[in-house]
């Protein structure tokens, strides 16, 4: 099973009434059947030289007007994202999940491992995002960051949406009812299934993670930047500025205030860490000083100490190693030699001749 592929169909198939959720179940076993029939197509999808971008808008080209448009959504996207020598199974797989949702089965799916789960959700929030503007995408960002610090900063709701005893369907409830009718519908749909479709204990950190993949689909980079005073927009613009050279590509920037920093800015990017705060340099300068680097008459002595010592160990090591003539010149030697003794040699028989 390919989370992803869970995922997606799980946002396709969500809108759908029971009539059209029937009909897209009947043309995925269709689509399936063919694949495995089709002895070309089935070549063309599991070559691994062809790309998955290429492999996705083969399949959805060649079902375009055939079957539903929902359909066709969900099995390009199974073709894309899945491995080329998987894509057979991954169909069989699809079409078999869909029928199942379309008899009543639970959509939220069982619980997965922390990559999986992640996994998942991203596949709901790329069939979301597809239906959505840009305008949209930055909004639906902010809502989901601004609602992840409220679960961060409030314990008794975290708990009810991380509650593994509650089930799943009482949880989107919690949420609904803080969040209809004061978010896009777009941003409840993301929240909904990254509470029953990530794992209960990870909700912040899955709905903080899928701020940052809107943010990948609008094309930007998410810097978190925790600061200990407030940042004014001169400031903001200049970090910013500078962050998106850092990165390569432009920046936006979600600030959180944390006094206990004091002053400075620490930036995560990426996998780029950046720690410009007045504790950070505080901590590094406990870490020095635990560590031996002061002494009574400043910092370095101990070091220096022992650089010294060091290097005169390896002098005296490098003084008692016997010199060995190079190998090459000493043959050259016996080369030489051995030339001279057959011209000597020569020179002896033609003068007896």
């Amino acid at each position: 099973m390919n989370p992803a592929i869970q995922g997606y169909a799980a946002a396709v198939v969500d809108p759908l009434s029971a009539d059209e959720l029937r009909e897209t179940a009947a043309d995925l076993v269709s689509i399936d059947r063919l694949v495995r029939m089709n002895a070309v197509l089935r070549d063309a999808m599991t070559d691994v030289a062809v790309p998955a971008r290429a492999r996705r808008a083969v399949l959805e080209e060649l079902l375009s007007d055939r079957v539903s448009a929902a359909a066709r959504r969900i099995a390009g996207f199974a073709a894309g994202s899945a491995h080329a020598q998987e894509v057979p199974a991954a169909l069989t797989w699809v079409a078999n999940h869909v029928r199942q949702l379309s008899e009543g089965a639970d959509q939220g799916g069982d619980v997965l491992g922390h990559r999986e789960s992640r996994q998942r959700v991203g596949g709901y929030a790329t069939a979301v995002f597809e239906d959505v503007g840009v305008p949209e995408l930055e909004e639906i960002e902010d809502e989901l960051f601004r609602f992840a610090r409220i679960v961060a900063s409030t314990p008794e709701l975290r708990h009810a949406l991380g509650d593994r005893d509650l089930p799943g369907q009482v949880r989107r409830e919690v949420a609904d009812e803080l969040l209809a009718g004061k978010v896009q519908g777009a941003t409840l749909q993301l929240v909904d299934y990254a509470i029953v479709g990530g794992r209960p204990r990870d909700v912040v950190g899955t709905l903080e993670w899928l701020a940052e993949q809107t943010a990948v689909a609008r094309g930007w980079r998410v810097a978190h930047v925790r600061s200990g005073q407030e940042v004014d927009a001169e400031e903001r613009g200049k970090l910013e500025e500078t962050l998106s050279r850092l990165a390569g590509s432009p920046v936006e920037l979600q600030v959180t205030i944390d006094p206990a920093l004091l002053a400075g800015v620490n930036v995560e990017i990426g996998d780029l860490r950046l720690d410009a705060t007045a504790r950070g340099r505080l901590e590094r300068l406990r870490e020095h000083v635990l560590t031996g680097g002061w002494t009574d008459t400043g910092f370095g002595r101990l070091e220096r100490a022992a650089h010294r010592e060091a290097a005169q160990a390896a002098g005296a090591a490098a003084a008692e190693a016997p010199a060995e003539p190079p190998a090459d010149d000493a043959a050259a030697g016996t080369s030489t030699t051995e030339t001279t003794t057959n011209s000597m040699t020569t020179g002896t028989e033609r003068g007896a001749e």
